[in-house]
């Protein structure tokens, strides 16, 4: 199946994968930094950016803030930072993201966000004007949340990170319900980073029989080459934490691509896409490539004239300019017309 996700992008089976270079919060709340990012992903290939629309009072209850609960890939010391004065100094007002959106389209690659909250969400579609919406896999069976966002009409890409089939069955037909059928499915292990037998690739395939619906894959292993094995698994998008440097302070710069790998991601994932192909057998050379890797029926001695033709006076070698080894029962039996030297091939003239 094939959805329409942008105006100008349509993703599904058999078509280059959608990729997006997911800045979350590692702008760290600076909207120069947020720039040079959205700058360098589009240099690197990348369809999107995709920003994280949260405030202090939307992504934690105050239970985290007063046990001060830190993600695990934030390094600083606590005894410096409040988790409460973090998420508020790298959240992204409207203000800002408005603008990031602004010059993500002045530079000609799309830009959207994932909500925490029903008033993000009727801030990207009123405000904003995302063209689609990311569901987080934390929201995966967030229902009432879900519905929220599908009654507003736009195509929908969930992650599918922590969940049970269960869930995501739930999940699906609750924005089914809501009359929206333009739906992302996005293979996902939420662990940062996985183990590589944790990544499991082969849900691609399970999602895709089971539901009809684009599946993607959102990749939070270390490196590219798991990216680009999920294109060979079929994804039809990519999504990837992207930061210009693994070593700055903040939750997921260590676990992000850095530009060159995402341009060694897009690159690779068009090849292997292109490599795929359709699945229909044919022959893919040129006539005259096929002649010269191919074979003739030659003679394996001389043949003299009068003679007939049997196994032991053929043998077969290139060029195939001449007649076809599968033409051996055509040949056998026939009486040679002129004598026929050793090693030439052998024509319908011969005899």
């Amino acid at each position: 199946m094939k959805i329409n996700l942008t105006k100008n992008r349509t993703v599904g089976e058999d078509l280059i994968p959608y990729v997006i270079a997911e800045l979350g919060s590692n702008h760290n709340g600076n909207m120069e930094l947020s720039k040079r990012m959205i700058d360098a992903a589009k240099e690197s290939g990348a369809d999107c950016v995709k920003f994280q629309s949260w405030s202090k009072e939307t992504i934690f209850s105050r239970k985290s803030y007063d046990d001060n609960y830190f993600l695990a890939d934030d390094y600083r010391d606590r005894n410096d930072y409040t988790m409460e004065e973090i998420v508020e100094e790298y959240s992204i007002s409207e203000q800002e993201l408005l603008e990031m959106k602004q010059y993500a389209d002045s530079i000609g690659i799309d830009c959207t966000s994932t909500p925490f909250s029903k008033c993000e969400v009727d801030f990207l579609v009123d405000e904003l004007k995302v063209e689609f919406i990311k569901i987080a896999s934390m929201d995966v069976n967030n229902y009432p949340f879900i519905s929220y966002i599908a009654r507003k009409g736009k195509p929908i890409v969930i992650s599918t990170g922590l969940s049970t089939l269960s869930e995501i069955n739930r999940a699906i037909e609750t924005i089914e319900n809501a009359g929206n059928k333009n739906i992302v499915i996005l293979h996902c292990v939420a662990i940062y980073p996985p183990e590589d037998n944790e990544i499991n690739l082969r849900n691609i395939d399970t999602l895709s029989k089971i539901y009809p619906y684009p599946v993607g894959f959102s990749d939070h292993t270390l490196g590219t080459c798991v990216s680009i094995a999920a294109v060979a698994k079929g994804a039809c998008m990519l999504e990837k934490h992207f930061t210009l440097d693994k070593e700055m302070e903040g939750w997921d710069h260590k676990i992000s691509t850095t530009p060159d790998e995402l341009k060694e991601i897009v690159t690779a994932t068009k090849k292997v896409h292109a490599a795929l192909g359709t699945g229909r057998i044919y022959q893919e050379e040129n006539e005259e490539r096929l002649k010269s890797f191919r074979r003739s029926i030659v003679a394996a001695r001389k043949i003299r004239a009068g003679e007939k033709i049997t196994e032991d006076m053929i043998d077969y070698k290139r060029p195939g300019t001449g007649l076809a080894p599968g033409s051996f029962e055509y040949v056998l039996g026939k009486t040679a017309k002129c004598d026929i030297p050793y090693d030439q091939i052998i024509t319908q003239d011969d005899f």
